[in-house]
């Protein structure tokens, strides 16, 4: 089969032949995107170690099932895998073998490129703001780093969930934009020191913010985490602005605020599958989506060189 193909840990993928799965379910792939944990695992320096080579990348996608003891052959599904996290082949490949605990049946009228554009951010985005932070209808929302994929996905995810006001924290013009698209009422550049954050933040947030979702981390945690309202929760993907942030015990006393962190992978199957499926639902509804931009996997190692760099700017979905 066709495939991109990691000879050696930090480097690109390349577009090239790799052995068909021989054993168990398989699924031939119609869409699969590139995503920070792929890089991450990718980089033979990460928490996971270095993966053994070579292997293909990608921990999820979309396609029908070609071979399977459970779903009928043609099947719609959506999946994930442990590539680079674990020994075996990723979704950047034109067929994957994935076990059958990770195949999410999709029944949803949405296209493949978008589903697997929203993919495991989009349940990240519903998961922390349904149950990690326990959203409640008319509770202001802050979204840190909302340009990017999880961040457009929260600010869709907290609209529908019936936010009273979304506020939007953004870099770039283009980040910015894509948030605006995504539905936040108002937007905030990432820009200057904390104590200028933070009088931005309270202002857009009309001096109240409930839940802070946050892939950031850094300066601009340390800004959210002042703004928060009484009984207020941050919760914490990430850190895209670094591993370290300030928080100050009298203000997270005085407020009995709560600081949690949060990841897809303490998901059991069932959770992560339940989640996807109403993530779907709403894309085909046109109600959640995430800004992508579709290529060939042939152009893979361009696609994920401009990943890595972050010169993408929208999320990259490749297909076989």
């Amino acid at each position: 089969m066709k495939a991109a193909v990691l000879t050696e840990p930090g480097s690109a993928p390349a577009y090239g032949e790799h052995p068909d799965p021989a054993d168990g379910t398989v699924v031939r792939v119609t869409a699969a995107p590139i995503v920070p944990l792929d890089l991450l695992a990718a980089s033979g320096t990460s928490y996971f170690g270095r993966p053994a080579v070579p292997y293909v990348p990608g921990v999820q996608g979309v396609g029908v099932v070609e071979r399977s003891a459970v779903h009928e052959p043609g099947a719609r599904v959506w999946f994930a895998t442990s590539a680079g996290m674990a020994p075996g082949d990723g979704s950047l490949a034109e067929l994957c073998a994935v076990p059958e605990r990770d195949l999410v049946p999709v029944t949803a009228d949405v296209e493949d490129s978008a589903l697997a554009a929203l993919g495991l951010s989009g349940v990240a985005a519903w998961v922390i703001l349904s149950a990690r932070a326990r959203l409640q209808a008319g509770e202001h929302v802050l979204v840190l780093g909302a340009g990017g994929a999880v961040g457009q996905a929260a600010v869709g995810a907290a609209k529908l969930l019936g936010a009273g006001r979304v506020v939007a924290v953004c870099r770039s013009a283009e980040a910015q934009e894509r948030a605006r698209q995504a539905g936040a009422d108002a937007v905030v550049p990432l820009e200057g020191d904390v104590d200028s954050l933070t009088a931005r933040f309270q202002d857009a947030c009309n001096g109240r913010a409930d839940v802070v979702v946050d892939p950031v981390f850094g300066i601009a945690a340390t800004a959210a985490s002042r703004v928060l309202s009484e009984g207020g929760r941050l919760v914490n993907l990430g850190g895209a602005s670094g591993d370290v942030a300030e928080f100050s015990s009298a203000v997270l006393r005085s407020k009995s605020l709560q600081l949690l962190g949060y990841t897809n992978n303490a998901l059991d199957p069932a959770e992560r599958a339940a989640a996807l499926t109403e993530v779907a639902g709403h894309a085909a509804a046109g109600r959640l989506a995430v800004a992508h931009e579709v290529l060939p996997l042939t152009e893979v190692a361009d696609a994920w060189r401009r990943q890595a760099s972050g010169q993408a700017g929208v999320r990259l979905v490749l297909t076989p």
